[in-house]
């Protein structure tokens, strides 16, 4: 039985898939890229897929996998200094929370540590259920809460205008 049209997959996935690889990336050109990749793995092997109804979930789980695999290139081959960025990024009083826009919001996420900003991400912009971001995540839900719990105390103290600890005991690898 044939898959679905690949015009058709792209139209369905684009935004959703570019929203959650620009939550991770911080960076349009790099979100475009993941999902870019993730289309192209779905050209060639989105035809493996045996029940179609998880074409959602195999596409976000292969950018997942896409972006984790560029971090640890980057991690191997770092080209620049990762606090670089952090001076690029808005401080958000907390008056001004109350009045956040979309991309405000999207910005606050990218100062989350990366192994929390996923789970918050899928859950807060693209509304997957703790059980689908562990299975996207290939992780326990359990880990998925406390990521979550985790990522949202970080937003909260970002929020409050000061700087999350980085790594806190017991951090990414719950």
């Amino acid at each position: 039985m044939p898959g679905p049209d690949f015009e058709a997959v792209v139209a369905s996935y684009y935004e959703p898939l570019y929203r959650f690889a620009i939550s991770l990336t911080r960076s349009e050109a790099d979100a475009c890229d993941l999902a870019q990749q993730t289309f192209y793995m779905w050209a060639t092997k989105g035809h493996q897929l045996r029940d179609q109804s998880k074409v959602k979930s195999w596409l976000f789980t292969t950018l997942h996998r896409s972006f984790l695999e560029s971090r640890r290139s980057e991690t191997r081959f770092p080209h620049s200094e990762l606090n670089e960025m952090d001076a690029d990024l808005p401080v958000i009083a907390p008056a001004g929370a109350r009045k956040l826009d979309a991309m405000q919001a999207v910005e606050a996420l990218g100062k989350v540590d990366e192994v929390y900003r996923a789970p918050v991400a899928l859950f807060y912009l693209e509304d997957w259920s703790y059980q689908e971001i562990a299975d996207i995540l290939e992780v326990p839900i359990g880990t998925v809460k406390s990521r979550m719990a985790r990522g949202l105390a970080q937003l909260k103290l970002i929020f409050a205008g000061r700087s999350p600890a980085r790594n806190q005991p017991g951090g990414p690898h719950e």
